[in-house]
Protein backbone atom coordinates (compact mmCIF):
# COMPACT_ATOMS: atom_id res chain seq x y z
CA UNK A 1 0.00 0.00 0.00
CA UNK A 2 1.67 3.47 -1.03
CA UNK A 3 2.01 6.44 1.80
CA UNK A 4 -0.40 8.75 2.40
CA UNK A 5 0.84 12.11 2.14
CA UNK A 6 -0.93 15.07 4.09
CA UNK A 7 0.34 18.89 2.61
CA UNK A 8 -0.51 21.70 3.79
CA UNK A 9 0.05 25.07 1.85
CA UNK A 10 -2.44 28.27 2.08
CA UNK A 11 -0.49 29.32 -1.63
CA UNK A 12 -2.41 26.59 -3.96
CA UNK A 13 -0.15 26.65 -6.66
CA UNK A 14 2.49 25.23 -3.97
CA UNK A 15 -0.14 22.63 -3.59
CA UNK A 16 -0.64 21.91 -6.83
CA UNK A 17 2.86 21.38 -7.62
CA UNK A 18 3.48 19.33 -4.73
CA UNK A 19 0.30 17.12 -4.98
CA UNK A 20 1.45 16.53 -8.95
CA UNK A 21 5.14 15.46 -8.04
CA UNK A 22 4.30 13.11 -4.81
CA UNK A 23 1.04 11.44 -7.35
CA UNK A 24 3.93 10.99 -9.74
CA UNK A 25 6.01 8.78 -7.50
CA UNK A 26 3.06 6.93 -6.51
CA UNK A 27 2.19 8.84 -3.09
CA UNK A 28 -1.39 8.59 -1.88
CA UNK A 29 -1.76 13.17 -1.43
CA UNK A 30 -4.77 15.41 0.42
CA UNK A 31 -3.77 18.66 -0.41
CA UNK A 32 -6.08 20.90 1.85
CA UNK A 33 -4.75 24.82 1.92
CA UNK A 34 -6.59 25.23 5.12
CA UNK A 35 -4.71 24.70 8.14
CA UNK A 36 -7.92 24.31 10.73
CA UNK A 37 -9.07 21.54 8.37
CA UNK A 38 -5.75 19.24 8.63
CA UNK A 39 -5.98 19.31 12.06
CA UNK A 40 -9.31 17.93 11.86
CA UNK A 41 -8.43 15.55 9.33
CA UNK A 42 -5.09 14.15 10.89
CA UNK A 43 -7.60 13.24 13.94
CA UNK A 44 -9.85 11.53 11.45
CA UNK A 45 -7.60 10.02 8.73
CA UNK A 46 -4.70 7.33 8.43
CA UNK A 47 -1.82 9.96 7.36
CA UNK A 48 1.71 8.72 7.08
CA UNK A 49 3.62 11.71 6.35
CA UNK A 50 2.92 15.65 6.73
CA UNK A 51 4.13 18.54 4.92
CA UNK A 52 3.48 21.58 5.88
CA UNK A 53 4.35 25.43 5.13
CA UNK A 54 6.14 27.22 8.27
CA UNK A 55 3.92 30.68 7.90
CA UNK A 56 -0.11 30.41 6.63
CA UNK A 57 -2.73 32.64 8.58
CA UNK A 58 -4.25 31.40 11.49
CA UNK A 59 -2.92 27.89 12.52
CA UNK A 60 1.25 27.73 11.51
CA UNK A 61 3.16 25.19 10.66
CA UNK A 62 4.93 25.12 14.34
CA UNK A 63 0.71 24.90 15.95
CA UNK A 64 0.47 21.76 13.22
CA UNK A 65 3.91 20.11 14.67
CA UNK A 66 2.81 20.19 18.12
CA UNK A 67 -0.17 19.06 17.69
CA UNK A 68 1.16 16.03 15.44
CA UNK A 69 3.86 15.77 18.51
CA UNK A 70 1.09 15.89 20.93
CA UNK A 71 -1.65 13.15 18.88
CA UNK A 72 0.38 11.57 16.58
CA UNK A 73 3.99 11.12 17.52
CA UNK A 74 4.47 8.92 14.92
CA UNK A 75 3.88 10.73 11.94
CA UNK A 76 7.05 12.50 10.67
CA UNK A 77 6.54 16.32 9.69
CA UNK A 78 8.69 17.98 6.75
CA UNK A 79 8.31 21.94 6.98
CA UNK A 80 8.50 23.93 4.07
CA UNK A 81 9.96 27.81 4.95
CA UNK A 82 11.12 30.70 2.57
CA UNK A 83 14.97 31.60 2.88
CA UNK A 84 14.20 34.11 5.29
CA UNK A 85 12.76 32.02 7.92
CA UNK A 86 15.48 29.53 8.51
CA UNK A 87 16.22 29.92 11.86
CA UNK A 88 12.75 29.17 12.13
CA UNK A 89 12.64 26.03 10.52
CA UNK A 90 15.68 25.12 12.90
CA UNK A 91 13.60 25.62 15.53
CA UNK A 92 11.06 23.45 14.46
CA UNK A 93 13.57 20.90 13.69
CA UNK A 94 14.48 21.12 17.69
CA UNK A 95 11.05 20.69 18.54
CA UNK A 96 10.75 17.39 16.16
CA UNK A 97 10.41 18.05 12.72
CA UNK A 98 11.78 15.39 10.35
CA UNK A 99 13.07 18.02 7.92
CA UNK A 100 12.70 21.39 6.82
CA UNK A 101 12.56 22.24 2.69
CA UNK A 102 13.12 25.61 1.43
CA UNK A 103 11.02 27.50 -0.87
CA UNK A 104 11.74 27.05 -3.84
CA UNK A 105 13.30 23.38 -3.42
CA UNK A 106 14.99 21.44 -5.82
CA UNK A 107 12.47 18.85 -6.94
CA UNK A 108 15.00 16.03 -6.16
CA UNK A 109 16.00 17.02 -2.54
CA UNK A 110 12.25 17.34 -1.87
CA UNK A 111 11.33 13.50 -2.90
CA UNK A 112 14.50 12.29 -1.47
CA UNK A 113 12.66 14.17 1.98
CA UNK A 114 9.78 12.40 1.63
CA UNK A 115 11.14 8.99 0.80
CA UNK A 116 13.22 8.89 3.74
CA UNK A 117 9.98 9.85 6.04
CA UNK A 118 8.18 7.44 4.73
CA UNK A 119 9.96 5.06 5.32
CA UNK A 120 10.25 5.80 8.95
CA UNK A 121 6.81 6.01 9.49
CA UNK A 122 6.68 2.56 7.68
CA UNK A 123 9.13 1.17 10.16
CA UNK A 124 7.13 2.84 12.97
CA UNK A 125 3.54 1.26 12.17
CA UNK A 126 5.76 -2.07 12.10
CA UNK A 127 7.06 -1.64 14.94
CA UNK A 128 3.42 -1.19 16.16
CA UNK A 129 1.93 -3.66 14.83
CA UNK A 130 4.95 -6.03 16.48
CA UNK A 131 4.12 -4.64 19.82
CA UNK A 132 0.09 -4.50 19.58
CA UNK A 133 0.97 -8.74 18.50
CA UNK A 134 3.56 -9.31 21.56
CA UNK A 135 1.08 -7.27 23.84
CA UNK A 136 -1.48 -10.54 22.49
CA UNK A 137 1.10 -13.04 22.74
CA UNK A 138 2.26 -12.19 26.38
CA UNK A 139 -0.66 -9.95 27.70
CA UNK A 140 -2.36 -10.77 31.27
CA UNK A 141 -4.91 -12.35 29.22
CA UNK A 142 -2.62 -15.25 28.07
CA UNK A 143 -1.95 -16.27 31.93
CA UNK A 144 -4.08 -19.18 31.90
CA UNK A 145 -5.95 -20.06 34.95
CA UNK A 146 -8.96 -19.77 36.91
CA UNK A 147 -7.58 -20.72 40.20
CA UNK A 148 -7.59 -18.34 43.21
CA UNK A 149 -4.07 -18.15 43.29
CA UNK A 150 -3.55 -17.42 39.56
CA UNK A 151 -6.58 -14.91 39.87
CA UNK A 152 -4.44 -12.89 42.52
CA UNK A 153 -1.29 -13.08 40.35
CA UNK A 154 -3.34 -11.54 37.61
CA UNK A 155 -4.94 -8.95 39.34
CA UNK A 156 -1.31 -7.89 40.51
CA UNK A 157 0.19 -7.95 37.32
CA UNK A 158 -2.61 -5.29 36.23
CA UNK A 159 -2.09 -3.12 39.08
CA UNK A 160 1.49 -2.65 38.70
CA UNK A 161 1.80 -2.72 35.41
CA UNK A 162 1.04 0.76 35.50
CA UNK A 163 3.46 1.88 37.84
CA UNK A 164 7.27 2.09 37.44
CA UNK A 165 7.95 0.37 40.36
CA UNK A 166 10.01 -2.39 40.66
CA UNK A 167 8.89 -5.87 41.09
CA UNK A 168 10.08 -9.15 42.24
CA UNK A 169 8.69 -12.66 40.79
CA UNK A 170 9.46 -15.24 42.97
CA UNK A 171 8.11 -19.36 42.58
CA UNK A 172 9.94 -22.77 41.76
CA UNK A 173 11.54 -23.13 38.57
CA UNK A 174 8.78 -23.90 35.86
CA UNK A 175 5.79 -21.75 37.28
CA UNK A 176 6.35 -19.00 34.07
CA UNK A 177 7.95 -16.39 36.10
CA UNK A 178 9.21 -14.79 32.74
CA UNK A 179 5.98 -14.79 31.28
CA UNK A 180 4.56 -12.64 34.53
CA UNK A 181 7.65 -10.25 33.25
CA UNK A 182 6.73 -10.13 30.06
CA UNK A 183 3.25 -9.52 30.90
CA UNK A 184 4.17 -6.35 33.16
CA UNK A 185 5.92 -4.93 29.96
CA UNK A 186 3.56 -5.56 27.68
CA UNK A 187 0.34 -4.11 29.94
CA UNK A 188 2.60 -1.24 30.16
CA UNK A 189 2.95 2.53 29.26
CA UNK A 190 6.64 0.70 28.31
CA UNK A 191 4.76 -1.46 25.77
CA UNK A 192 6.76 -0.29 22.67
CA UNK A 193 10.66 -0.11 24.40
CA UNK A 194 12.64 -3.16 24.84
CA UNK A 195 11.97 -5.88 26.22
CA UNK A 196 15.22 -7.48 27.78
CA UNK A 197 15.95 -10.64 29.57
CA UNK A 198 19.07 -12.36 31.15
CA UNK A 199 19.81 -15.57 33.32
CA UNK A 200 22.03 -14.24 36.21
CA UNK A 201 22.79 -17.66 36.94
CA UNK A 202 24.10 -18.58 32.87
CA UNK A 203 27.40 -17.25 33.43
CA UNK A 204 30.30 -16.34 35.48
CA UNK A 205 30.53 -13.28 37.51
CA UNK A 206 32.89 -11.72 35.12
CA UNK A 207 31.08 -12.35 31.78
CA UNK A 208 27.82 -11.45 33.66
CA UNK A 209 28.89 -8.08 34.37
CA UNK A 210 30.06 -7.46 30.70
CA UNK A 211 26.81 -8.35 29.41
CA UNK A 212 24.98 -5.79 32.31
CA UNK A 213 26.92 -3.10 32.00
CA UNK A 214 28.42 -3.45 28.44
CA UNK A 215 32.68 -2.84 28.08
CA UNK A 216 34.82 -0.44 26.40
CA UNK A 217 36.88 -1.59 23.58
CA UNK A 218 40.31 -3.01 24.99
CA UNK A 219 39.33 -3.02 28.81
CA UNK A 220 40.11 -6.90 29.00
CA UNK A 221 41.62 -9.38 26.71
CA UNK A 222 38.96 -10.22 23.92
CA UNK A 223 37.42 -6.98 24.02
CA UNK A 224 37.95 -6.09 20.54
CA UNK A 225 35.11 -3.65 20.06
CA UNK A 226 32.87 -1.64 22.45
CA UNK A 227 29.83 -2.99 23.65
CA UNK A 228 26.20 -1.98 24.81
CA UNK A 229 25.20 -4.09 27.97
CA UNK A 230 21.86 -4.78 28.86
CA UNK A 231 20.81 -1.73 30.91
CA UNK A 232 21.79 0.43 27.41
CA UNK A 233 19.52 -2.34 25.15
CA UNK A 234 16.71 -1.90 27.80
CA UNK A 235 16.76 2.33 28.25
CA UNK A 236 13.21 2.86 27.69
CA UNK A 237 12.18 -0.60 28.03
CA UNK A 238 11.94 -3.03 30.74
CA UNK A 239 14.58 -5.49 31.86
CA UNK A 240 14.50 -9.15 33.59
CA UNK A 241 16.62 -10.28 35.31
CA UNK A 242 15.87 -14.24 36.28
CA UNK A 243 17.23 -15.82 38.48
CA UNK A 244 18.52 -12.70 40.79
CA UNK A 245 19.72 -14.92 44.09
CA UNK A 246 22.63 -15.85 42.15
CA UNK A 247 24.47 -12.21 41.73
CA UNK A 248 27.56 -12.26 43.24
CA UNK A 249 28.43 -9.76 46.20
CA UNK A 250 30.02 -7.39 43.66
CA UNK A 251 27.71 -7.24 41.63
CA UNK A 252 25.33 -6.46 43.91
CA UNK A 253 26.46 -3.94 44.77
CA UNK A 254 26.45 -2.22 40.89
CA UNK A 255 23.12 -3.61 40.56
CA UNK A 256 21.88 -1.07 43.87
CA UNK A 257 23.87 1.49 42.17
CA UNK A 258 22.37 1.26 39.35
CA UNK A 259 18.88 1.30 41.43
CA UNK A 260 19.73 4.55 43.47
CA UNK A 261 21.50 7.05 40.85
CA UNK A 262 19.94 5.04 37.38
CA UNK A 263 23.38 5.20 36.01
CA UNK A 264 26.66 3.52 35.80
CA UNK A 265 29.45 2.93 33.67
CA UNK A 266 30.89 0.23 31.24
CA UNK A 267 33.55 -2.26 32.27
CA UNK A 268 36.83 -0.13 31.53
CA UNK A 269 34.98 2.81 31.01
CA UNK A 270 34.81 6.06 33.00
CA UNK A 271 31.67 8.26 31.11
CA UNK A 272 28.96 7.57 33.17
CA UNK A 273 25.62 6.57 31.46
CA UNK A 274 21.85 7.46 32.34
CA UNK A 275 18.95 4.91 31.86
CA UNK A 276 15.07 4.38 32.25
CA UNK A 277 14.64 1.14 32.91
CA UNK A 278 11.55 -0.57 34.71
CA UNK A 279 13.33 -3.52 36.35
CA UNK A 280 11.67 -6.86 36.70
CA UNK A 281 13.24 -9.62 38.32
CA UNK A 282 12.77 -12.92 39.58
CA UNK A 283 14.17 -16.04 41.57
CA UNK A 284 13.26 -19.33 43.13
CA UNK A 285 15.36 -18.96 45.93
CA UNK A 286 13.69 -17.29 49.61
CA UNK A 287 15.97 -14.13 49.32
CA UNK A 288 14.89 -13.41 52.87
CA UNK A 289 16.61 -16.50 54.09
CA UNK A 290 19.50 -15.34 52.18
CA UNK A 291 19.65 -11.90 53.23
CA UNK A 292 19.70 -13.01 57.28
CA UNK A 293 22.50 -15.84 56.30
CA UNK A 294 24.17 -12.69 54.70
CA UNK A 295 24.35 -14.27 51.22
CA UNK A 296 22.41 -11.35 49.80
CA UNK A 297 22.12 -7.43 50.73
CA UNK A 298 19.48 -6.10 52.40
CA UNK A 299 19.09 -2.90 51.11
CA UNK A 300 19.11 -4.43 47.25
CA UNK A 301 16.67 -6.81 48.91
CA UNK A 302 14.20 -4.12 49.81
CA UNK A 303 15.11 -1.99 46.24
CA UNK A 304 14.23 -5.25 44.28
CA UNK A 305 10.90 -6.07 46.48
CA UNK A 306 8.68 -2.78 45.96
CA UNK A 307 5.81 -5.21 44.76
CA UNK A 308 6.41 -8.73 45.47
CA UNK A 309 4.36 -11.53 43.30
CA UNK A 310 4.06 -15.07 44.13
CA UNK A 311 3.44 -17.98 41.42
CA UNK A 312 1.99 -20.85 42.99
CA UNK A 313 3.53 -24.03 42.37
CA UNK A 314 1.14 -26.37 39.97
CA UNK A 315 0.29 -28.99 42.81
CA UNK A 316 -1.17 -26.06 44.32
CA UNK A 317 -3.66 -24.76 41.56
CA UNK A 318 -4.64 -28.33 40.38
CA UNK A 319 -8.07 -27.15 39.22
CA UNK A 320 -5.94 -25.21 36.39
CA UNK A 321 -4.36 -28.45 35.15
CA UNK A 322 -7.14 -29.11 32.71
CA UNK A 323 -7.22 -25.47 30.97
CA UNK A 324 -3.86 -25.80 30.81
CA UNK A 325 -3.34 -29.18 29.03
CA UNK A 326 -5.87 -28.07 26.61
CA UNK A 327 -3.86 -24.96 26.28
CA UNK A 328 -0.94 -27.05 25.47
CA UNK A 329 -3.11 -29.07 23.26
CA UNK A 330 -4.22 -26.38 21.16
CA UNK A 331 -0.70 -24.94 20.62
CA UNK A 332 1.25 -27.82 20.03
CA UNK A 333 -1.35 -29.35 17.50
CA UNK A 334 -0.82 -25.65 15.77
CA UNK A 335 2.87 -26.03 16.00
CA UNK A 336 3.15 -29.30 14.44
CA UNK A 337 0.22 -29.16 11.86
CA UNK A 338 -1.69 -32.37 13.94
CA UNK A 339 -5.04 -32.71 14.18
CA UNK A 340 -6.32 -31.83 17.54
CA UNK A 341 -6.26 -34.50 20.15
CA UNK A 342 -7.75 -35.26 23.23
CA UNK A 343 -6.78 -36.41 26.61
CA UNK A 344 -8.93 -40.14 28.40
CA UNK A 345 -10.91 -38.74 31.55
CA UNK A 346 -8.66 -41.18 33.33
CA UNK A 347 -5.63 -40.23 31.91
CA UNK A 348 -6.50 -36.59 32.74
CA UNK A 349 -7.33 -37.86 36.39
CA UNK A 350 -3.74 -39.09 36.14
CA UNK A 351 -2.34 -35.46 35.03
CA UNK A 352 -4.43 -33.32 37.93
CA UNK A 353 -3.31 -35.80 40.55
CA UNK A 354 0.43 -35.51 39.87
CA UNK A 355 2.48 -33.80 42.40
CA UNK A 356 4.51 -31.71 38.89
CA UNK A 357 8.28 -30.89 40.73
CA UNK A 358 8.86 -29.39 37.31
CA UNK A 359 5.51 -27.17 37.44
CA UNK A 360 4.02 -26.00 34.35
CA UNK A 361 6.90 -26.55 32.19
CA UNK A 362 7.07 -30.27 33.16
CA UNK A 363 3.46 -30.50 32.31
CA UNK A 364 3.49 -28.77 28.46
CA UNK A 365 6.63 -31.11 28.19
CA UNK A 366 4.32 -34.07 29.10
CA UNK A 367 1.63 -33.28 26.39
CA UNK A 368 3.80 -32.61 23.52
CA UNK A 369 5.31 -36.30 24.45
CA UNK A 370 2.19 -38.00 24.72
CA UNK A 371 0.79 -35.87 21.30
CA UNK A 372 3.85 -36.73 19.26
CA UNK A 373 4.11 -40.76 20.69
CA UNK A 374 0.33 -41.77 21.50
CA UNK A 375 -1.19 -44.01 18.14
CA UNK A 376 -4.52 -43.02 19.15
CA UNK A 377 -6.56 -40.00 18.66
CA UNK A 378 -7.51 -40.15 22.50
CA UNK A 379 -4.62 -40.32 24.91
CA UNK A 380 -5.18 -43.16 27.68
CA UNK A 381 -3.44 -44.03 30.55
CA UNK A 382 -0.82 -46.10 28.97
CA UNK A 383 0.27 -43.38 26.66
CA UNK A 384 1.02 -41.40 30.06
CA UNK A 385 4.86 -41.15 31.01
CA UNK A 386 5.77 -44.03 33.70
CA UNK A 387 5.92 -41.34 36.79
CA UNK A 388 3.02 -40.17 36.23
CA UNK A 389 0.88 -43.28 36.13
CA UNK A 390 2.61 -45.52 38.73
CA UNK A 391 1.77 -44.78 42.08
CA UNK A 392 5.06 -45.80 43.65
CA UNK A 393 6.61 -42.94 41.51
CA UNK A 394 4.00 -40.78 42.72
CA UNK A 395 5.08 -41.06 46.02
CA UNK A 396 8.72 -40.94 45.20
CA UNK A 397 7.76 -37.43 43.14
CA UNK A 398 6.01 -35.94 46.51
CA UNK A 399 8.73 -36.91 48.68
CA UNK A 400 11.02 -35.43 46.53
CA UNK A 401 9.67 -32.06 46.74
CA UNK A 402 9.90 -31.82 50.61
CA UNK A 403 13.14 -29.66 52.33
CA UNK A 404 16.69 -31.76 52.61
CA UNK A 405 16.44 -30.45 56.34
CA UNK A 406 12.83 -30.59 57.59
CA UNK A 407 10.90 -30.88 60.75
CA UNK A 408 8.81 -34.14 61.23
CA UNK A 409 5.42 -32.83 62.38
CA UNK A 410 5.77 -30.14 59.47
CA UNK A 411 6.43 -32.38 56.98
CA UNK A 412 3.75 -34.88 57.91
CA UNK A 413 1.54 -32.03 58.03
CA UNK A 414 2.72 -31.12 53.89
CA UNK A 415 2.20 -34.99 52.91
CA UNK A 416 -0.99 -35.20 54.34
CA UNK A 417 -2.17 -31.85 52.43
CA UNK A 418 -1.08 -33.28 49.51
CA UNK A 419 -2.90 -37.01 49.95
CA UNK A 420 -6.01 -34.29 50.66
CA UNK A 421 -5.60 -32.45 47.30
CA UNK A 422 -5.20 -35.79 45.56
CA UNK A 423 -8.36 -37.31 46.83
CA UNK A 424 -10.32 -34.28 46.48
CA UNK A 425 -9.12 -34.63 42.58
CA UNK A 426 -9.93 -37.99 41.91
CA UNK A 427 -13.76 -37.70 43.44
CA UNK A 428 -13.81 -34.78 41.39
CA UNK A 429 -14.10 -32.09 44.69
CA UNK A 430 -17.27 -34.48 46.00
CA UNK A 431 -15.94 -34.09 49.47
CA UNK A 432 -17.65 -37.13 50.96
CA UNK A 433 -15.99 -39.28 48.33
CA UNK A 434 -13.24 -37.92 49.32
CA UNK A 435 -13.43 -38.77 52.47
CA UNK A 436 -14.32 -42.13 51.69
CA UNK A 437 -11.25 -42.58 49.65
CA UNK A 438 -8.99 -41.38 52.69
CA UNK A 439 -10.99 -43.47 55.44
CA UNK A 440 -11.78 -40.74 57.16
CA UNK A 441 -15.49 -38.87 58.54
CA UNK A 442 -16.39 -36.13 56.08
CA UNK A 443 -16.50 -33.64 59.28
CA UNK A 444 -12.66 -34.93 59.86
CA UNK A 445 -12.01 -34.29 56.35
CA UNK A 446 -13.65 -30.33 56.48
CA UNK A 447 -12.06 -29.48 59.76
CA UNK A 448 -8.49 -30.61 58.01
CA UNK A 449 -9.19 -28.45 54.57
CA UNK A 450 -9.79 -25.73 56.96
CA UNK A 451 -6.67 -26.20 58.95
CA UNK A 452 -5.02 -26.43 55.71
CA UNK A 453 -6.49 -23.42 53.92
CA UNK A 454 -7.64 -26.05 50.75
CA UNK A 455 -10.19 -24.80 48.23
CA UNK A 456 -12.50 -27.32 47.83
CA UNK A 457 -13.47 -25.59 44.40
Amino acid sequence: MNSHVLVIDDEKNYLLILETLLEEEGYSVTALYDPQMALDYLDESEVDVVITDMKMPGVSGQDILEHIQKHHSQIPVLIMTAYGSIDGAVEAMRCGAFDYITKPFSNDELMLSVRKAALLSKSEQEKRLLTQTLAEQYGPHKLVGSSRGIREVLQLVSKVARSRSTVLVTGESGTGKELIAKAIHYSSPRREGPFISINCMSLSPGVLESELFGHEKGSFTGATAMKKGRFELADGGTLFLDEVGELSQELQVKLLRVLQEKAFERVGGSRTIHVDIRLVTATNKDLKQAVEQGHFREDLYYRLNVVGIHLPPLRERREDIPLLVAHFMHKISAENEQENRKFAPEALEYLTAYEWPGNVRQLENVVERCMILASKDEIGVEDLPSEIKDEEAQFKSAVDLLPVELELSGTLEKIEAALIRRALVKSNFVQVKAAELLNISKSLLQYKLKKYNIQPK
